[in-house]
C-alpha cells in the first residue's frame, strides 16, 4: 500500500521512511506541505498519509483542511504528527480533518499500530464502496415494474402495453434482469399432476 510522509526535518523524514518501508509500505516522502498537497491531488494519490504539523509553505493542518474540502472518489486517512500535545491542539487537529493524532516523540510500536488502524479503515471503506457500486449497477439493470398489470384470471398471462398477452415469466424477464426455471409446487402436484399420473396409470387419460 502506498503511503505519503510529509516531514520537513530530514532525519525524521528518513527515519519514518525507513520504518514504513520495513513494514511493507511504498513510501512517497516530501519535505513540506505544498509538496504534500500536490501529491494528494494526483489521480494515483496515496490514501494513507502521515503529516507533520509544522512545515514550511503549508502546515499539516492546512493540508488536512484542503484534502477534506476537495471532492474525492476514495477517502483518505490522515495521521497528524506533532510535538503539540495540549488538548486544544488535539481538538484542532481532528477538527481540521485529521483522522488520528500522534504526539512527538512517538513510540515506534504505537505509530505502527495507528497506521495499521488507518489501513484497516481504508480497506473496509473500499469494500463498502465496492458493494454500493455493485448494488447501484444491479438496480440500474432492473426496469421497475409498477402500476396496474392486467393479468388473465384463468391462464395468468399478462397483457403488455402493446395489448399482447404473454406468459408472466416472459414479461418479467423482459422487464428485469431475472430468468426462470420451471418446477411443480406441492399444491399443483397434489391437485393436478398427481391425479393425471393416476389416470395415466389406469389408462384413462386421453392422449389424442
Amino acid at each position: 500500500m502506498n503511503i505519503l510522509v510529509a516531514e520537513d526535518d530530514q532525519i525524521s523524514r528518513l527515519m519514518l521512511q525507513g520504518m514504513l518501508s520495513e513494514w511493507g509500505y511504498n513510501v512517497i516522502a516530501v519535505a513540506d506541505g505544498i509538496e504534500a498537497w500536490e501529491v494528494l491531488q494526483r489521480d494515483d494519490a496515496p490514501r494513507l498519509a502521515v503529516l507533520d504539523w509544522v512545515m514550511p509553505g503549508m502546515d499539516g493542518i492546512e493540508v488536512c483542511r484542503k484534502v477534506r474540502e476537495r471532492p474525492a472518489a476514495e477517502p483518505s486517512y490522515l495521521l497528524l504528527l506533532t510535538s503539540r500535545d495540549a488538548k486544544a491542539d488535539v481538538v484542532l487537529g481532528l477538527q481540521s480533518g485529521a483522522n488520528d493524532y500522534l504526539a512527538k516523540p512517538y513510540d515506534r510500536n504505537e505509530l505502527r499500530a495507528r497506521i495499521e488502524v488507518g489501513r484497516t479503515v481504508l480497506t473496509l471503506q473500499q469494500s463498502l464502496s465496492a458493494r454500493v457500486r455493485e448494488l447501484e449497477a444491479a438496480l440500474a439493470q432492473v426496469t421497475q415494474l409498477q402500476g396496474l398489470l392486467p393479468i388473465c384470471a384463468y391462464c395468468k398471462k399478462i397483457r403488455d402495453d402493446g395489448n399482447y398477452w404473454e406468459q408472466v415469466e416472459h414479461y418479467i424477464a423482459r422487464h428485469a434482469d431475472v430468468r426462470f426455471s420451471h418446477g411443480i409446487c406441492p399444491d399443483c402436484y397434489r391437485d393436478v399432476v398427481g391425479p393425471q399420473l393416476v389416470q395415466l396409470s389406469l389408462g384413462t387419460v386421453r392422449t389424442d
